[in-house]
């Protein structure tokens, strides 16, 4: 599971000459966003998104975490701003949590230790395993072009998120997709 920003217009040309409220300003590093998160769950296997939820843009990671499982996992997986989320009174008690070491944390691992430097390589495991969230991401923002948000508010802007990454599911399993017709093809010929 993750998290990314979506921008949205900070123009207040409107009549109410205000920004849309449903948005938030968030910050990341020493970066401010002003727009909304979306938050997704994916599948460690096939890459496929399974869960989407949209919020404001300042709703921190950890809430929405158990609202991106879909019940069966036995193992969930997150970057470092999933800290904590195992604590939570609303976590799932049958799935183990992996969330990676915060950035200073490991690269203040001293590697010529052998400790240290096995859990430099659990922390690679983890981050190889996460890699496959930032996909569907990758599709949504470079294939789609979608950067900042098209509507006002959180509802709307949701549901073409949803729909987005639903597109973005058919297009990473297009190769696949493709394989089973020429299969059908072949048979049913």
């Amino acid at each position: 599971m993750d998290a990314t920003q979506i921008a949205a217009p900070t123009s207040t040309k409107n009549e109410g000459k205000a920004r849309d409220p449903e948005m938030h300003q968030s910050k990341k590093g020493n970066e401010w966003y002003f727009g909304m998160k979306a938050h997704i769950g994916v599948d460690a296997d096939s890459g496929l998104v399974h869960s989407v939820r949209g919020t404001s843009g300042n709703v921190n990671d950890v809430i929405e975490a158990n609202s991106l499982l879909h019940g069966q996992e036995t193992d969930a997986f997150g970057d470092a701003g999933y800290q904590g989320v195992d604590k939570r009174a609303d976590a799932n008690k049958s799935v183990r949590w992996h969330v990676a070491l915060r950035p200073g944390l490991r690269r203040a691992l001293d590697k010529d230790k052998p400790i240290e430097a096995l859990i430099d390589q659990l922390e690679r495991t983890k981050a190889s395993i996460r890699a496959k969230v930032e996909h569907p991401f990758r599709v949504l923002k470079q294939q789609f072009g979608y950067v900042k948000v098209r509507y006002r508010g959180l509802k709307k802007n949701t549901a073409q998120i949803v729909t987005l990454f639903a597109l973005g599911n058919l297009w990473m399993a297009r190769h696949k997709l493709l394989q089973c017709m020429g299969q059908v093809r072949v048979q049913g010929a």
